[in-house]
């Protein structure tokens, strides 16, 4: 039992720092996608690649202008002569003083707006949204009715205005609780500006307040700087180094460079922006952009700006009300038209205006069904709930529902399709093929005790060294050292899984600890997404320099030595084949260590072996050697001030002629559920789809290995897409025609084995008819894709009535994650991609297939639980304003019991049917197609109004009538036609019962209107045991039995009969609200009315299951 509440704490710990953790990280997010959208546009030479609406306006317009600005800007471009010539300023002394002023007068202060978010507002909105606004009429209007329209004052009225305002109330708060539980706090980017900076006037380096900084002013930053605007860096120390991690949420810091380092502006080194730091060196820079015009302010009014995404529960929400609003406005106008035309010059005294207002309030209460905005967020709060449980926290919940809809599904594979525990499997020289094993035979019994190369070792021996070296140097992976002397399988990592592989593999060869020492590392370059490869520098130690000059020659220098301009450190660079065979002339070959000439053969050779391998899904990997000369660097960068040319001067000899020492296989093998987790996304009929970096073999390996691909046919590539003759098998428009002959692109019907695999490069070239045929297929790999691809990706489905669901764990993917439909992120990712997601994954991805099946239950469950209230709490309820409006007869049953059973009888068992569980595999049918699919449909209006309530509104006023015959001596047919207290008076003294006309009004028809509502109640007993089944019987699946127990609708059913008690027996209540006792006899009449109700649903059920093609299927619900 401890054991148990201490997994719960742990979890619960979890789900808090998981929600801590990912908040805060807005700016990386909109950082990020500003500049994915900037590098597509550079690339296409378009102005964004945004889709435009009808009416020709692009979508996104703020990101969209930001995005054209950025494309276009070029101050990292212009040399430092070129940026004091164009904004007027000297290189050396800066600007003078009185310019300076000039120009702060002119262009105002740096500073950002402060745009403090409207309270107001949104309580406004929560106030006066959805039905409130109608409501408000009808509180307005039961106050003018309790004075001064009523003389004397109204009490009753009174009441009445205050309950519509509780309910109003109440309402608002749960709308209000919603969105608090969605919202996220955003970390404030106002305070990005420092309060001081030091700049150059007429010569002089001068302390001014940050907010007094002009475009052309030359700043100077020192260690702990924050940058206080968008500077051109023209200067830096060697050592400079930024923090970005307020804009990209990498933590590794950045070099300063003084010359561009790439088009796109935002990722260029020799840019320093707005709320940055510079934590090592100094700098000095040139503003270019300030205040509301910094990248920081750009991005400051874009997340103020920018529209919060509606999801699709909400839309379908807001339709209802539409609807509703719309029927009441109308049902209201026929009243007050029929008022006016017929009832007040032919019954002036049946219903004067007061009256006449009371009714048309009635009428907007009884056909609003005012519980349902309570019962909305009770039931995805439930759900979101069930899905904690799950592992599966959801950030809002209205994504909750946005599951269910989901029918494209693209996924990373490192990490969530596989387990992201890489390992070799194989290694080659081009001349060889070997396995870790053989390799570690081999070095054990050829190699001396001390485990150090020597120059008598053999050259295959040789050969391996130098592939394990490249291996273990070409790293940044290290063991923890905790585990250290564990065995390599079982000893934890610090690092990448891709690394992590790659030491594992060097270390198994043989002992690495004192090889790995024999080497300093001089510089890296790290891997990035655009460079794709990594490369260290070397030199050997001051111990042992031998090893160095055995393995790579006399010419590499080691760290003891005097260096010398005909000395060289040693490179080693890492990447996937296809990257680095451009750089490479030579190879190792591992029968003589010693190098041959790449030759076409020996590229044929190289492809062929990395094909073979890819096959089997292993993924490849090439490691190289090359040369650098730091003399040479030197002169070279003479001049540039940064260690960014240092670098840049790296890559361009480090990528010389490089040699080839071998090939390594690494198997990353699926996460062992994902097989099933796949097929049961198909059968819920979901697109499944990978998006990786990974190269396109691999990727379609993988691929068949986890069920993703469902055939062993060879995939379409791009080229069928072009020429779909090509390939006979390939998807055509014609196959995807459905029975009526029509063509949807988003949802088509799928075929087996219509599998495709794109690389990065075929997405750049692809037209939008292209993108359609791309559309069409049930099995996709985009392999070798880049951030803004998967950006681009997910935009293409969507624009095809595409519910996307993108899965990621970096930087990088926050984009793609903040675009899609549904984002999910895993718990071991970054902040950033968690704060782009919308679901957030505790546990393993075989919870996606659970989280969509909770999203139907939602629709499911909404669908019951409108289908529940609105027999009784709108149609049952409008009746008897129709019948006292148009046949004349006393009101059946008040307003204030009309919102007494709407917004608490009703909700007790409306909440309890949140808890119902699914009445069949919810999995086993498509996703709904939003478009088409609504929450509420004809069929349900049908089911509600026509079927159930008709028998509801039956019954009830049959109930009304009866008392009032039983005790009155007047029935329907002597009430109809009366039309005021007039006729109704002399009926009384006609029968000669003695009856007054005050006693037949405040005691007769206020008790037989609380027999109305006693009977609606109990009715809605039998609705609710009905409702919870659209196709099974009570006696397949009742509330009792476990596989479909909900002993919840009991105890709602038990608080609706407490609450009909309260209201008509409390004497308080009877007073105010003119409630009264209700006979016990008609407490236990309507009980085999709601019976009976329950029975002939259960026949239409039997019908629909006996008869599913008959009008009984065509009109189900």
């Amino acid at each position: 039992m401890t054991t148990d509440k201490e997994q719960r704490k742990s979890l619960a710990l979890v789900r808090t720092q998981t929600l801590e953790r990912a908040q805060g990280n807005a700016v990386p997010i909109e950082f990020r996608t500003l500049s994915v959208h900037v590098t597509e546009t550079q690339r296409s030479g378009k102005d964004g690649f945004f889709k435009k609406d009808a009416k020709g306006k692009k979508k996104e317009d703020g990101l969209a202008s930001e995005t054209d600005y950025f494309a276009t800007v070029d101050f990292h471009k212009l040399t430092a002569a070129e940026l004091a010539l164009r904004f007027n300023s000297n290189e050396a002394l800066g600007l003078p003083q009185n310019e300076a002023q000039r120009r702060l007068q002119a262009n105002g202060p740096n500073s950002l707006n402060a745009r403090k978010p409207s309270y107001i507002k949104k309580v406004l909105g929560y106030v006066f949204g959805g039905f409130c606004s109608v409501l408000w009429v009808g509180v307005i209007t039961f106050f003018l009715c309790w004075q001064p329209l009523s003389s004397p004052p109204n009490v009753t009225n009174l009441a009445l205005a205050l309950l519509v305002i509780f309910v109003i109330f109440l309402q608002a708060s749960f709308s209000a609780f919603q969105d608090f539980s969605t919202a996220r706090v955003m970390s404030s980017i106002l305070d990005m500006i420092p309060s001081e900076c030091t700049v150059f006037r007429d010569g002089q380096l001068v302390k001014i307040p940050a907010s007094n900084l002009v475009i052309g002013d030359r700043v100077h930053l020192s260690l702990g700087n924050k940058v206080p605007a968008d500077l051109r860096l023209i200067q830096v120390s060697n050592d400079a180094r930024f923090d970005r991690a307020i804009l990209t949420g990498e933590s590794e810091a950045i070099e300063g460079a003084t010359v561009s380092t790439d088009d796109n502006f935002l990722e260029s080194k020799n840019v320093a922006f707005m709320g940055t730091h510079i934590i090592q060196g100094s700098a000095v820079g040139m503003v270019v952009l300030k205040g509301n015009d910094t990248l920081m302010g750009r991005i400051n009014k874009l997340t103020s700006g920018r529209k919060e995404k509606v999801s699709i529960i909400s839309q379908e929400i807001s339709r209802f009300v539409r609807i509703i609003v719309c029927l009441t406005v109308l049902l209201a106008l026929l009243i007050l038209t029929v008022w006016g035309a017929k009832i007040r010059p032919s019954y002036p005294n049946f219903m004067p205006p007061a009256v006449l207002l009371v009714t048309l309030m009635g009428c907007v209460v009884a056909f609003i069904p005012e519980g349902m905005p309570v019962c909305v967020s009770l039931t995805l709060l439930m759900i979101a709930r069930r899905m904690r449980t799950n592992n599966i926290l959801p950030k809002a919940l209205t994504t909750v529902e946005t599951l269910g809809c989901v029918n494209v599904i693209c996924s990373d594979k490192t990490g969530t399709l596989t387990e992201n525990k890489m390992f070799v499997t194989n290694f080659a020289f081009l001349d060889q093929e070997s396995t870790p094993e053989e390799a570690q035979a081999k070095i054990q019994k050829e190699s001396k005790p001390n485990g150090l190369p020597q120059p008598e070792d053999s050259p295959q021996i040789l050969a391996l060294r130098q592939l394990q070296l490249a291996t273990l140097l070409c790293n940044n992976a290290t063991f923890d050292q905790e585990t250290i002397n564990l065995p390599i399988p079982e000893r934890r990592v610090l690092g990448d899984a891709t690394d992590s592989a790659l030491l594992r593999f060097s270390s198994q060869l043989s002992d690495t600890s004192i090889l790995g020492s024999c080497f300093n590392r001089t510089m890296e370059i790290p891997f990035n997404s655009r460079n794709k490869w990594m490369m260290a520098v070397y030199e050997g130690s001051a111990k042992q320099p031998q090893v160095i000059k055995t393995l790579f020659g006399n010419d590499i220098t080691n760290a003891s030595a005097t260096k010398s301009e005909k000395e060289n450190n040693l490179v080693f660079v890492k990447g996937a084949p296809d990257v680095l065979l451009p750089y490479c002339t030579s190879f190792l070959a591992a029968g003589s260590n010693m190098p041959q000439p790449l030759s076409d053969e020996w590229i044929s050779e190289l492809s062929r072996i990395q094909m073979a391998w890819s096959r089997r899904g292993q993924r490849v990997l090439m490691l190289c050697k090359g040369r650098y000369n730091a003399y040479a660097a030197q002169y070279d960068a003479k001049g540039s001030g940064s260690s960014a040319g240092a670098h840049e001067e790296l890559a361009r000899q480090g990528l010389q002629e490089l040699c080839i020492l071998g090939l390594v296989g690494i198997m990353d093998p699926p996460r062992p559920e994902i097989k099933d987790t796949i097929a049961s996304c198909r059968r819920a009929g979901a697109r499944f789809f990978m998006v990786t970096g990974d190269f396109g073999l691999t990727a379609a390996a993988i691929a068949r290995q986890i069920g993703l691909f469902a055939s062993n046919r060879e995939p379409d590539t791009y080229d069928d897409i072009v020429d779909p003759k090509k390939n006979k098998e390939s998807v055509s428009t014609e196959s995807l025609e459905d029975s009526l002959g029509e063509y949807e692109v988003g949802r088509p019907r799928f075929h087996e084995g219509t599998s495709l695999v794109l690389t990065g490069s075929d997405l750049t070239k692809m037209s939008p008819g292209e993108w359609d045929l791309v559309c069409a297929y049930e099995e996709i790999v985009f392999a070798r894709t880049s951030p803004e691809q998967k950006l681009k990706i997910v935009t293409e489905f969507q624009a095809r009535d595409g519910v996307v669901a993108v899965t990621g764990d970096g930087v990088n993917d926050a984009p793609a994650l903040k675009a899609a439909d549904v984002g999910v992120a895993v718990v071991s990712g970054s902040d950033v991609a968690m704060e782009a997601a919308d679901l957030i994954l505790l546990g393993g991805f075989d919870s996606i297939p659970v989280a969509m099946r909770l999203g139907r239950i939602v629709f499911q469950n909404l669908q019951k639980v409108i289908g529940y209230l609105l027999p009784a709490g709108s149609w049952s309820e409008i009746w008897p304003v129709l019948i006292n409006t148009f046949l004349g007869t006393p009101l059946p049953l008040s307003s204030f019991l009309m919102i007494i059973i709407c917004c608490f009888t009703d909700s007790f068992p409306g909440t309890a049917l949140v808890m119902e569980q699914e009445e069949f595999d919810l999995l086993s049918i498509p996703p709904r197609n939003a478009k088409k699919s609504h929450l509420i449909t004809g069929r349900i209006y049908l089911q509600s109004y026509i079927f159930m309530g008709s028998m509801m509104t039956f019954f009830s006023e049959m109930f009304f009538f009866l008392y009032m015959k039983e005790y009155t001596g007047l029935g329907f047919q002597d009430l109809v036609f009366t039309f005021g207290d007039g006729a109704i008076k002399a009926l009384l003294e006609k029968s000669g019962n003695g009856m007054d006309i005050d006693t037949f009004n405040n005691v007769h028809v206020n008790t037989g209107q609380c027999i109305t509502f006693v009977t609606l109640v109990i009715l809605q007993w039998g609705n609710v045991l009905s409702i919870r089944n659209r196709r099974l019987s009570i006696l397949q699946a009742d509330p009792i039995r476990e596989k479909r127990r909900n002993l919840w609708l009991f105890v709602g059913m038990f608080a609706s009969l407490l609450m009909a008690l309260m209201v008509t027996e409390v004497p308080a209540i009877q007073e105010v609200m003119l409630t009264r006792s209700v006979p016990i006899k008609y407490w236990l009449l309507p009980l085999p009315c709601a019976l009976a109700i329950l029975l002939a649903d259960e026949m239409r059920k039997l019908m629909l299951r006996t008869f599913p093609n008959s009008i009984f299927g065509y009109l189900a619900w």
